[in-house]
């Protein structure tokens, strides 16, 4: 009896795991925290197109630390600055790029995804969506220095929805803060790194 009782909760426990994408497709929208309408920009750039972007070090979900730096001569990067984490078009942004990782890997290009949310909020997160291929960093302590460091922070403690193409050889050329409301056309990126090439 315990024996069959034990199997039944493991398979229980396997099968969540094991369906975690479309759990999340299944999520109501009010288990999505919503923070309605916010305004399109709270924070002063500290960076601009043409400069070397500032090297930075941060936890990652998947263990270690992951610095800009590391990818230089390697990869371009595009920094995904997103508010924060279970909020709806941030959960629907980066399981976006999970699409387009071919497109990315063709243009020799990684994602480094950033929010000033702390790693297990990130980790459970990025797992209800059902993983992301890229690194997603926490900027959660010293809470939102590199959002700060590159103009991003809002007064609020998150980030603004912003994307920053950097170059192999480490220079920013491309800045988009947008809308914190509406997610980045994935399109006019693609059309920014291609004129890396």
């Amino acid at each position: 009896m315990r024996h069959s009782s034990r199997l039944l909760t493991l398979a229980g426990g396997l099968l969540v795991l094991a369906l975690p994408a479309w759990l999340w497709a299944a999520l109501p929208r009010e288990e999505i925290y919503q923070p309605g309408q916010l305004k399109p920009v709270d924070s002063q750039l500290k960076v601009a197109v043409g400069q070397v972007a500032p090297d930075f070090s941060l936890p990652a979900v998947s263990g270690g630390r992951v610095s800009l730096s590391q990818y230089r001569g390697k990869k371009n990067v595009v920094l995904s600055f997103v508010p924060a984490a279970w909020t709806p078009v941030c959960s629907e942004q980066w399981p976006g790029y999970n699409l387009a990782r071919e497109e990315f890997e063709e243009r020799g290009t990684i994602v480094l995804g950033i929010t000033t949310d702390n790693l297990p909020t990130l980790f459970a997160w990025t797992r209800a969506m059902g993983g992301v291929w890229f690194p997603v960093l926490s900027d959660f302590w010293p809470h939102g220095a590199v959002a700060g460091q590159y103009g991003v922070l809002r007064g609020d403690g998150t980030s603004e929805r912003a994307l920053l193409l950097i170059d192999k050889a480490g220079v920013l050329r491309y800045i988009a803060v947008q809308d914190i409301n509406i997610r980045p056309d994935l399109g006019v990126l693609m059309g920014e790194i291609d004129k890396l090439r």
